[in-house]
């Protein structure tokens, strides 16, 4: 089975439907993106109007705050988490890693302040992904759950059903708190 290629990645939406099976994406990333771009151009107003203010603004200058706006933007552009059927890709400014969800050799927590969920497939594709995201994206979470409990059938997962047991928990305990919360019970 080949890795998905940057064709299979649907442009909007939650999920769509292909010839495949169904493709899920981070329903929150367009805030995150909008939000990159709110900062860059806070970023790059405020600079320049404080230099102008100060006497000091030249072509050069405008060039050197519109370079580091960019560079703002790089850095608080979220990544994108897609989701199919047997893999999960995550997009960032710069590259797209894709994991194969079915052969999944390890998964494990990183990172002590911010959490990051790391899974390694049995082909060397690598990815890291915020475990919020699955959290807040209950058809990626399903698609790498199905997926990972394929690894587990096929005695692939060598270490980490865990963690995706633990993370299961906290998903499914949230779930039933936003049910209980939207009902009124609570």
């Amino acid at each position: 089975m080949g890795r998905p290629t940057d064709r299979t990645f649907p442009l909007r939406g939650e999920l769509h439907r292909r010839e495949t099976g169904q493709i899920a994406v981070d329903r929150w990333w367009a805030v995150g993106a909008r939000w990159a771009v709110y900062g860059a151009v806070v970023f790059l107003g405020l600079t320049t109007l404080f230099d102008w203010g100060s006497g000091g603004l030249t072509g050069l200058r405008i060039g050197l705050w519109a370079t580091l706006g960019a560079m703002v933007f790089a850095v608080a552009l979220p990544p994108r988490v897609t989701a199919g059927e047997g893999w999960l890709a995550v997009r960032t400014f710069v590259r797209t890693n894709q994991v194969r969800t079915d052969a999944l050799v390890e998964v494990r927590r990183s990172g002590a302040i911010a959490m990051r969920l790391v899974l390694t497939d049995a082909y060397g594709g690598c990815v890291e992904v915020d475990p919020r995201i699955l959290i807040d994206n209950p058809l990626l979470w399903h698609l790498l759950d199905a997926g990972a409990r394929r690894s587990i059938e096929r005695g692939t997962l060598l270490s980490g059903s865990a963690v995706l047991k633990e993370l299961d928990e906290r998903i499914s305990g949230e779930a039933a708190r936003a049910v209980f919360t939207a009902s009124g019970m609570r």
